[in-house]
């Protein structure tokens, strides 16, 4: 088997290789290793090749010796990790050079979860500094470019994994999404992204941004893959006090679950899916509305019924996120003082003149700027007028999605207002960058899983993605849909040149 086709692979036929044996997990771990050291669009920060090929060792023994667990879809299975989750293994930086060199002394339960189903990992990967960011341009080591235009931004704050995943470096890897952080970066790399319900993955070992919104997920090249994954990655833990108690979940029997009355030709029948007016303004892209459009169209020729909608508060997402999200972050990120951990200052007066220098020396711009407006939000005079308001609005955008489902049984349209930017050609006005998240913030704010799915390209050739919202727990409801849509298309097997 050639190196080529083993990087085309996805997580479910490269693991039907692997259980089939016509190529070993060192093979296929030795092939990804050789691309992620030539990785050109900055998506790796450590590959940790000796650490890979132990692991791939491991599991083609585990396998050949037929114990519990060697039938494993993701034994052998090559992957990467955010550097948003510690690892034993490798550093873990956030991508801020507070924590530069930093090395935990245990994994975050995603990594462990995996690392016990026999994945591979190869390293960390890249991302916006403590993941604040939509073009992966804030990362204290360097910009990730998109692999369709190396000009463009691959989006954020997951870009890193959306670019090794887009690259074929790795056929998938782990993301977190606090405001749109896994779909909008595979909408911009033509990959398959999915935020589960908050709480559905454990955030012991991920390193916080905004503890109410974030959630990690994961990046692959399809539905299917992204199922694989996040059944691995699920399930409660007692460590993390906002995990939700419900047993293990099987998303791949899930998805592949038929609908009442659906048939091979129309799988999707009796599917109702919502389209809200706000995720169709005047001022969408005609190529991101077009290809949405036609995606929908798809869904309709494959059974869904598609149901005009509204979600009336979609607007006021935004200015909610930008109180809610940097007032968290202020308080997360006050326990970075340069005393314990992270970087320290090399000179300073007394303590507090450490505290300041350290800080001022190891957060980016971007961080900076989310500390400031957190700390003036959460202050006294402004907790009532703004934090507490935003908390408010924050139960009325649920409350919009509840008595939306009461219409449909998933929402779907636009991930992004536009395809991928020029790199720099949002860094001098950040807002601009935060309205681009007008679509991906309403379902954060709620809670609600979310996916990314590649629906065709738009101008310049740029992938345009399609997103899908469900209610609460319906994780299985949006694969299902979303792995019928790529049956049925080859949209999702579009790749870079």
């Amino acid at each position: 088997m050639s190196t080529r086709q083993l990087h085309d692979m996805g997580v479910a036929e490269l693991g039907r290789a692997l259980a089939a044996k016509s190529v070993s997990s060192v093979e296929a771990t030795q092939a990804f290793l050789a691309r992620a050291k030539a990785d050109a669009h900055g998506a790796f920060l450590v590959v940790d090749e000796d650490a890979a090929l132990a692991s791939a060792k491991a599991a083609d023994a585990k396998r050949g010796a037929g114990v519990e667990g060697s039938d494993h879809p993701l034994l052998g299975m090559p992957i990467a990790h955010k550097d948003i989750f510690v690892t034993t293994e490798s550093p873990t930086t956030a991508g801020s050079k507070m924590l530069q060199g930093y090395r935990s002394p245990f994994d975050a339960t995603v990594v462990a979860r995996l690392k016990a189903a026999g994945a591979v990992s190869l390293g960390k990967l890249n991302c916006d500094e403590f993941a604040m960011g939509s073009a992966n341009e804030n990362s204290a080591y360097g910009v990730v470019t998109n692999p369709w235009d190396a000009a463009r931004v691959p989006g954020g704050s997951s870009g890193g994994t959306a670019a090794a995943v887009a690259a074929r470096l790795v056929p998938a890897a782990t993301g977190t999404d606090t405001g749109g952080s896994i779909r909008q970066p595979a909408s911009f790399t033509g990959t398959t992204g999915i935020k589960p319900t908050y709480g559905v993955c454990s955030r012991f070992g991920m390193i916080a941004f905004a503890s109410s919104l974030d959630q990690a997920g994961t990046i692959a090249h399809s539905a299917e893959d992204c199922a694989l994954m996040l059944s691995a990655m699920s399930g409660f833990d007692e460590r993390d006090a906002t995990s939700v108690q419900r047993p293990p979940q099987d998303f791949h029997a899930q998805m592949l679950q038929a609908r009442p009355g659906a048939s091979a030709s129309r799988p999707l029948e009796g599917l109702r899916i919502g389209l809200p007016k706000e995720f169709f303004p005047a001022a969408l892209a005609a190529d991101v509305g077009g290809r949405v459009r036609e995606a929908l169209a798809q869904m309709e020729k494959l059974g869904a019924t598609l149901v005009d909608v509204s979600l009336p508060r979609t607007e006021l997402s935004i200015p909610v996120y930008y109180i809610i999200a940097p007032a968290e972050a202020s308080s997360n990120l006050s326990r970075f003082d340069g005393v314990r951990y992270g970087h320290r200052a090399a000179k300073y007066d007394d303590l507090l003149d450490m505290y300041k220098k350290s800080r001022s020396e190891g957060f980016g711009p971007e961080v900076k700027r989310r500390i400031m407006i957190g700390a003036y939000v959460l202050s006294h005079g402004y907790y009532d007028a703004y934090y507490l308001q935003a908390q408010k609005i924050r139960r009325m955008i649920a409350d919009d999605f509840q008595a939306c489902f009461q219409q449909c049984d998933l929402i779907a349209g636009p991930v992004a207002p536009t395809v991928a930017w020029k790199l720099g050609e949002q860094g001098d006005d950040p807002v601009k960058a935060y309205l681009a998240d007008i679509f991906t913030l309403p379902g954060s704010l709620a809670g609600l899983p979310g996916m990314s799915v590649p629906a065709g390209l738009g101008d310049g050739g740029m992938p345009v993605g399609l997103q899908l919202l469900g209610n609460y727990f319906a994780e299985g409801a949006l694969l299902h849909a979303a792995h019928a849509l790529q049956q049925a298309t080859d949209f999702h097997l579009q790749r870079p040149k």
